[in-house]
């Protein structure tokens, strides 16, 4: 790990919502005056003095190549397995078969754990250890369990996972193997979370999703990537598997930063967001042009990522759609088997259901303004080798 020589930037926390600042040095998890997501900030004129985006080229192929944008101080608390640097995948067979002659697939597979989890669980982990933080806690859906059980394990930080009964076995075996305390709720994830509340112990740090500040920060990385894979010239879409939504928040962000940096310029991505017809609170809310979502009851959904009734940062998710001018799209769970079973036979991917999803949606991208030429990329979010039970599905 090639980080001792470079030095995090990280200036304050500031709220999302009312905009107040708080101090970075103290253990933090929402606004302490509105409830709200805290959004760590950086000396970006600092970093631009620092660093340069060429500076990048002999770093290693890990997320921590941005260390100066993330909020670990001291290199000794770093907790990494490999993260990051996932590769963009041409997909020119599906890209014909459909009509897309420039369509790209970010394949998170390749992370740790399996799956984009392991971004945001890396720096929460890693923080928590520079806070010196003993017991952390999260409702999960499968995979962010995994991901805070392995990292949590290399840490020596005891992981208290709950998640629900119908998760995908692979999850709740990896979390058991990976030396986790698993309890297993009856319902989705919105129950893992009250069961959760209702055993957290005073010295438990809580990470569920966009209820800490920092897995937004490894998440952010997506777009840091993305803005280097492309070299600084950003797709003309992102379409995004959206369950909490801290990818979508968090590759903003990222364009945010790169542009004060002026690594990029001032055009963005249309960002899309992604949700299985039987759990789709944040296309509800798009379709109405609404702040916020309304809670989904009865979700269901063989992605089982995609099954979140209600996100915490749903605010957040629909300012970066509305910013900038994008879409969100539900598909069927069909349309996710379907999908899973062409892009296998094209391709030779293996998607998980909710990146299955997002590859699902991109025929409607037609009906608002993709041309066949537009450079459309698209996110598998975590392995399909994951999901054997959604596999037998396909009655192969």
């Amino acid at each position: 790990m090639d980080v001792k020589s470079f030095s995090s930037f990280i200036s304050c926390l500031e709220c999302s919502e009312c905009k107040t600042i708080h101090d970075h040095t103290i253990l933090q998890s929402t606004c302490t005056q509105c409830g709200k997501s805290l959004l760590v900030r950086y000396d970006l004129a600092g970093v631009k003095k620092s660093l340069s985006k060429d500076d990048l080229v002999a770093r290693g192929r890990h997320l921590w190549r941005y260390r100066e944008l993330l909020p670990v101080q001291d290199e000794g608390n770093v907790i990494s397995l490999g993260e990051g640097l996932t590769p963009v995948i041409p997909l020119k067979s599906l890209g014909k078969e459909i009509g897309f002659s420039n369509l790209w697939l970010k394949d998170e597979a390749f992370n740790p754990t399996g799956s984009f989890k392991a971004r945001g669980l890396c720096l929460a982990v890693s923080k928590a250890r520079e806070h010196q933080i003993r017991d952390l806690c999260i409702p999960t859906a499968g995979n962010a369990g995994g991901a805070l059980a392995a990292y949590a394990a290399a840490a020596g930080i005891t992981a208290h996972i709950y998640m629900p009964q119908d998760t995908p076995e692979v999850n709740i075996r990896e979390c058991h193997v990976l030396g986790a305390d698993v309890h297993l709720v009856r319902g989705v994830i919105s129950d893992a979370a009250k069961a959760m509340s209702e055993d957290r112990k005073a010295d438990w740090f809580d990470v569920s999703t966009m209820k800490e500040p920092y897995r937004l920060e490894g998440k952010k990385t997506l777009g840091y990537e993305i803005a280097e894979q492309f070299h600084w010239r950003l797709p003309d879409f992102i379409v995004y598997p959206t369950g909490g939504g801290t990818g979508l928040i968090g590759m903003w962000k990222a364009f945010a930063e790169l542009d004060e940096l002026g690594w990029i310029d001032s055009s963005r991505p249309k960002m899309v967001a992604v949700q299985s017809s039987g759990c789709a609170p944040i296309v509800k809310a798009y379709q109405r042009r609404a702040a916020s979502s309304e809670f989904w009851n009865d979700a269901s959904t063989l992605a089982s990522g995609l099954r979140v009734p209600k996100a915490f940062a749903d605010g957040l998710i629909m300012k970066t759609l509305y910013e900038s001018r994008g879409h969100a799209f539900s598909v069927s769970d069909d349309d996710i088997l379907q999908t899973i079973q062409m892009v296998a036979a094209l391709e030779g991917i293996l998607l998980c259901p909710e990146g299955a999803a997002a590859v699902a949606a991109i025929q409607q991208l037609r009906d608002c303004g993709a041309g066949p030429e537009s450079s459309v990329l698209l996110f598998n979010t975590g392995s399909g080798l994951k999901y054997i039970e959604v596999l037998q599905q396909l009655g192969l």
